[in-house]
C-alpha cells in the first residue's frame, strides 16, 4: 500500500493532537504548562509535521498521482498544499503564542492557536485519510513498492536535516502524552 507510510505518520501526528487537546483543556483550567511541554510540541509541528510528512507527500505521493493522471493544477492535490501551508502558518501561530505564554502567563492567544491548529489538522487528516488515500492506493498500486521506497527515502533525507530520526519523533509523542496526563 504506497500510503503505509503516511498513514503511520498519522497516527504519530494525532497523538500530538490527542496531548495538544488535553494541554488546551489544562489551560481553559488554569493549570501552568512548562516549557518542557510547549518546546517539543513546536518541534513537532513544525519540524516532523511540516518539514518531513508534508514533504514527503510533496515531494513523493503528489508528484506520483500527478504522474498516474491525477490534476495537479485543480482538486485534491493543490487543496492538500494549500492546507500544508496553512497547518503551518497555524504551527508558527502556535510557537509565537506560546513563547508569549511563557513571558506572560496569559493562555488565551495559546489555547485559541492550539485549538486552531487542532481542528484544522484533524479535518485535513480525515480528507487525506480517506479520500486522497484511498484514490492514491488505488491509482498507485502498480507502482507501491517504488512510491515506498521513494517516500523512505524523502523521510531519511528530512529527519537528517531536522538533525532527528523517526525514533526521536515517535518517543516526543509519547513523552508529551505522558507529561500532560501528569498535570
Amino acid at each position: 500500500m504506497s500510503t503505509a507510510s503516511l498513514r503511520n505518520d498519522h497516527k504519530l501526528i494525532e497523538k500530538v493532537l490527542n496531548a495538544l487537546e488535553t494541554t488546551t483543556s489544562l489551560l481553559m483550567e488554569g493549570k501552568s504548562i512548562p516549557e518542557q511541554i510547549l518546546l517539543p510540541t513546536i518541534d513537532f509541528t513544525q519540524n516532523f509535521t511540516h518539514v518531513c510528512h508534508h514533504g514527503k507527500e510533496e515531494e513523493v505521493l503528489f508528484p506520483a498521482l500527478g504522474q498516474s493522471g491525477m490534476p495537479t493544477k485543480m482538486g485534491p492535490i493543490p487543496r492538500m498544499i494549500m492546507e500544508h501551508k496553512i497547518t503551518n502558518q497555524l504551527a508558527v501561530q502556535i510557537e509565537v503564542s506560546a513563547k508569549a505564554y511563557l513571558e506572560s502567563g496569559n493562555s488565551e492567544e495559546l489555547i485559541a492557536s492550539l485549538q486552531n491548529y487542532v481542528r484544522h489538522v484533524r479535518e485535513h487528516l480525515w480528507k487525506e485519510n480517506n479520500r486522497l488515500f484511498m484514490m492514491a492506493d488505488s491509482r498507485l498500486n502498480n507502482v507501491s513498492k517504488e512510491v515506498d521506497d521513494r517516500l523512505e527515502k524523502i523521510e531519511d533525507v528530512k529527519l537528517k536535516e531536522i538533525g532527528k530520526s523517526r525514533s526521536d519523533y515517535e518517543t516526543l509523542a509519547e513523552e508529551l502524552e505522558k507529561s500532560v496526563s501528569k498535570i
